[in-house]
């Protein structure tokens, strides 16, 4: 039997109030110092009545409350420094100084300088608008920082609206005060059903069920597919000059994106290219024939995934949640899981890849004992020769896979032996 790779754990935060405060986007980073930093949100009916800042939504009935745990031994014990009102959040390290970019609506950010210890008030970076996102990874190239996050578009889409959400791309110079607005740039995009429709694609089983164009399917009692759409962008550049998308001028960024299908297998993919005027513009990527490669065989792909480019290994690593039982028949599935056949959450797996198509299997990293026991939504580190994993997780005392109940570090020790 295939043993994981890192099924111990330690628990960063556990809901004291499973069952109405819900543990969400893990997010991680290491300082150079080897201080860890982790980031989550809470969400739930129960946050509204925890102390502290939070943020609010939905007219002020939906409420995110994010935080911030340091470890300053590996990852063995955590302390809680900061708790700040956005969410959807994540770490990074620009220009020396510690930062954390979510969304409360707006695009929201605050800063360290001390390495976790204190920080600045929230700062929103933009106006008006409304974003989605998750701790998706964080790009670097020359003098600048890339993120990349969704942007709220087509607001007339009922229930879980993926179809209205287009990626964008934020770029900032490293040396710059990213608390300032004017510090970044956001790519020009179009949202998903602005692109493609249901009804052009044919042969490969896509969309898996069928829907209405802007209100999901209710497909048995309680059990509801969303129109099709995207999410969680994560970014990567081509470095090898062989591959067919490399940009030899270095002004090309793909976007891998979490697709909802009804399906598994697949991720979208679109690519920004920077432009002399400073513009970052949003494409489409082509196939030697000319055709589109819009949608991209994928593990994982159905649901939020993590990349990482490793110089040593001149690889990029993906950290995904294994499906394997996504043929099951709607009544006969189990009733643990949550909504759809192709939601298992508690399987989480590592693969590796030269090219970001052809992906390796590397191992289970953690599985729960039940499908209650969640695994999913994470976000990785490297460490020295080890990856750091945050993990969305939960329990027997999880109300279920998707409203998971806490956040759990995994340390998968000498990654780059996993290579064959």
């Amino acid at each position: 039997m295939m043993r994981a790779l890192a099924d111990d754990f330690e628990i960063v935060y556990r809901s004291e109030r499973p069952q109405d405060v819900y543990c969400y986007t893990p997010g991680i980073v290491v300082t150079v110092s080897r201080r860890v930093i982790a980031t989550f949100d809470l969400g739930g009916d129960g946050v509204r009545d925890l102390l502290g800042p939070k943020g609010s939504r939905a007219g002020g009935t939906r409420f995110g409350m994010g935080k911030v745990y340091v470890s300053g031994d590996g990852g063995r014990s955590w302390t809680e420094r900061c708790t700040f009102p956005f969410w959807h959040a994540r770490p990074f390290i620009a220009g020396g100084r510690l930062y954390i970019l979510g969304h409360a609506g707006d695009l929201m950010i605050i800063a360290s300088d001390d390495e976790g210890e204190t920080w600045s008030a929230p700062v929103a970076l933009t106006s008006n608008m409304k974003w989605h996102g998750s701790s998706c990874n964080v790009h670097y190239a020359d003098r600048y920082v890339y993120l990349a996050l969704d942007e709220r578009r087509d607001h007339a889409i009922e229930g879980w609206n993926t179809a209205g959400l287009a990626p964008r791309v934020l770029r900032a110079r490293i040396d710059h005060n990213l608390l300032d607005p004017k510090s970044w740039t956001i790519s020009e995009s179009l949202a998903f059903n602005e692109i493609v429709s249901s009804s052009d694609f044919d042969f490969f089983g896509v969309p898996f069920y069928s829907t209405p164009v802007r209100a999901p399917a209710e497909l048995a009692s309680g059990r509801l597919c969303a129109p099709m759409g995207w999410l969680e962008p994560n970014i990567v550049r081509f470095h090898d000059p062989a591959h067919l998308w490399h940009d030899f001028a270095g002004r090309t960024l793909h976007l891998f994106l979490r697709t909802n299908t009804g399906g598994t297998g697949y991720a979208a993919l679109v690519k920004v290219i920077e432009q002399d005027d400073g513009r970052l513009t949003t494409a489409l990527e082509t196939m030697p024939s000319g055709k589109r490669a819009f949608f991209i065989p994928f593990p994982g792909g159905h649901l939020k995934f993590f990349m990482l480019y490793d110089d040593k290994t001149q690889l990029y690593w993906l950290l995904s949640s294994q499906a394997t039982d996504s043929m099951v028949r709607l009544t006969h599935m189990s009733q643990v899981r949550y909504n759809l056949p192709n939601n298992e959450r508690h399987r989480l797996q590592l693969h590796f890849s030269r090219n970001c198509i052809d992906w390796c299997f590397a191992g289970l990293v953690a599985a729960g004992q039940t499908e209650r026991h969640a695994r999913n939504y994470a976000s990785m580190a490297v460490d020295g020769d080890d990856l750091l994993v945050l993990c969305r997780s939960g329990d027997d005392e999880g109300r279920d896979p998707q409203y998971s109940n806490l956040i759990t570090f995994h340390h998968v020790k000498d990654f780059r032996n996993l290579v064959y």
